[in-house]
């Protein structure tokens, strides 16, 4: 008979791990393993993302992504202060470019109200030229509670305290099979088969793959985005003095180009938000014939394309051509050059699509008897993760 306490995790990037961890602290007697299908955790969105720790200013009051911002960005800053973690709270700037952005930069600053965000100001031209110098804007919105973290630290940290508590975290691991056994499961991976009572799945761009799997028929399917960042050369970096967003475009449900200053000292620039041919596709030679085909043969993303056809050829164009992206980035400070552009890191985004091509906006978690499916995990996953690792977990039924 499977013992009622041993409880495995799919997915070893920093939500998985954070679950974990809540799935311990919570009772100490359980068998609580972690598998992972690289040889090291935290390998994709985990560490391929902006390294930003998201306050809550965007989301609708309400919402899983407000409440777990906000919570979750206090006590991932926390974490990083007991664990000696790099991070900072140094605030953000978003910024309206134009006269006609100002109504969507008053919405932003009464949501951020609204969602229980501290210290937000209004700041006007010449308050934000004290500020960011270089940066062109009518107005703007300081968001002092945001800042930047060293994520690959966290993730890693995570990893030690999994094993200090007593659970274990298994690499190269690949889940090949899922299957009903008894009361239980058994689960075949690369590294050897495992029963449990209890199945957690936080597999990131593969969570409905995973769902399927154990029996599921997901809500929504996962489409791989691909986002492309460049560096400033550093002696340009002084362009920027900490976090500067655009007001996002109500028509485009992504941020759109921003600059970021990281806690290894670079400055980020972007991303765009393209289609990856690949769940992996961090490059566009990076193709997977089934992931391609899976993406193109599903509803969800025709529709979505038809539903955004201006704003998908311009992150196509901007993908394809630096001088395009750095347009874009030129509309929030006008002084940027191509020159002043190095390629930087790229990611890819799990983006969860419904049917009708409309975006899966907020989390997304289904939980069947011993089992518990996290199938959309958007921004700020990465920020929330201690958060909403506890709310997965206790969401697990293994009686």
């Amino acid at each position: 008979m499977t013992d009622v306490r041993s409880i495995v995790v799919i997915g070893g990037g920093i939500i998985g791990l954070a679950t974990a961890r809540a799935l311990l602290r919570a009772d100490r007697s359980r068998t609580v393993t972690v598998v992972e299908k690289e040889d090291q955790v935290g390998q994709h969105q985990s560490t391929h993302n902006s390294g930003v720790l998201h306050a809550g200013l965007y989301y609708k009051p309400g919402s899983l992504k407000a409440d777990f911002a906000v919570r979750g960005i206090r006590a991932m800053t926390a974490y990083c202060r007991e664990n000696a973690i790099a991070h900072e709270i140094c605030g953000k700037l978003v910024v309206a470019a134009d006269a006609s952005e100002l109504p969507r930069l008053r919405t932003l600053l009464e949501r951020g109200t609204a969602n229980g965000l501290t210290g937000l100001r209004w700041l006007s031209h010449a308050e934000v030229a004290e500020v960011e110098p270089n940066v062109r804007a009518v107005a703007a919105v300081h968001v002092p509670e945001e800042g930047i973290v060293d994520y690959g630290h966290v993730v890693r940290t995570l990893a030690q305290e999994i094993e200090r508590l007593g659970g274990s975290v298994r690499t190269s691991a690949g889940v090949r099979a899922i299957d009903r056994d008894g009361s239980g499961w058994r689960i075949t991976t690369d590294a050897g088969e495992m029963q449990a009572r209890g199945l957690i799945n936080c597999a990131g761009l593969y969570s409905d793959r995973i769902a399927r799997m154990a029996g599921e028929n997901p809500p929504a399917r996962i489409v791989p985005f691909r986002g492309e960042y460049f560096f400033l050369r550093p002696e340009r970096r002084t362009l920027i003095r900490n976090l500067v967003y655009p007001v996002p475009d109500p028509e485009f449900p992504f941020l759109g180009v921003h600059f970021t200053r990281t806690v290894h000292g670079e400055v980020e620039a972007g991303p765009n938000a393209v289609l990856a041919m690949s769940r992996e596709g961090y490059r566009h030679r990076d193709i997977s014939v089934r992931d391609l085909y899976e993406a193109l043969a599903f509803s969800g993303l025709r529709r979505f394309i038809a539903r955004y056809p201006r704003q998908t050829i311009a992150e196509l164009q901007r993908s394809l051509s630096k001088t395009m992206f750095c347009r874009s980035l030129q509309r929030l400070v006008p002084s940027i050059e191509e020159r002043d552009l190095v390629p930087g890191i790229r990611g890819v985004r799990a983006q969860a699509l419904n049917a009708d091509g409309s975006m899966v906006e907020d989390f997304l978690v289904v939980a069947r008897p011993n089992a518990v499916h996290l199938l959309n995990a958007p921004s700020p996953g990465a920020t929330a993760s201690l958060v909403i690792g506890e709310a997965v977990a206790s969401r697990l039924d293994v009686s």
